[in-house]
């Protein structure tokens, strides 16, 4: 593991992943698509539609924010696109997350 380094204003690389992690999942339905994908293993976009009530292309773009955050891959499957959850990512949140002092 490397080294936590901080800048001159106390930010460290550890704080700006958490806060870019905590972006991605700072929408509901993005925290619902999560779930759904890690509940269902992996599935596509239509079937994530189908499982709650928005449009297809708010659903999209949903999945979009969550694989440019790196929690979520998607795999061509010829003219779709498979999801699942990238668990390493997903672990390293959980991490990031319980490094935060509750006092």
């Amino acid at each position: 593991m490397t080294p936590v380094r901080t800048s001159r204003d106390g930010i460290t690389a550890a704080d700006e992943q958490l806060a870019a992690l905590a972006r991605a999942l700072g929408h509901p339905a993005r925290v619902a698509i999560l779930r759904r994908l890690a509940e269902r293993g992996e599935c596509v976009c239509g079937e994530i539609v189908d499982s709650l009530p928005l449009a297809q292309a708010t659903v999209s773009q949903h999945l979009k924010v969550l694989k440019d955050a790196g929690l979520v891959q998607g795999e061509i499957d010829g003219p779709r696109v498979c999801y699942c959850v990238n668990p390493e990512v997903v672990k390293r949140f959980q991490k990031l997350v319980t490094q935060i002092p509750s006092r």
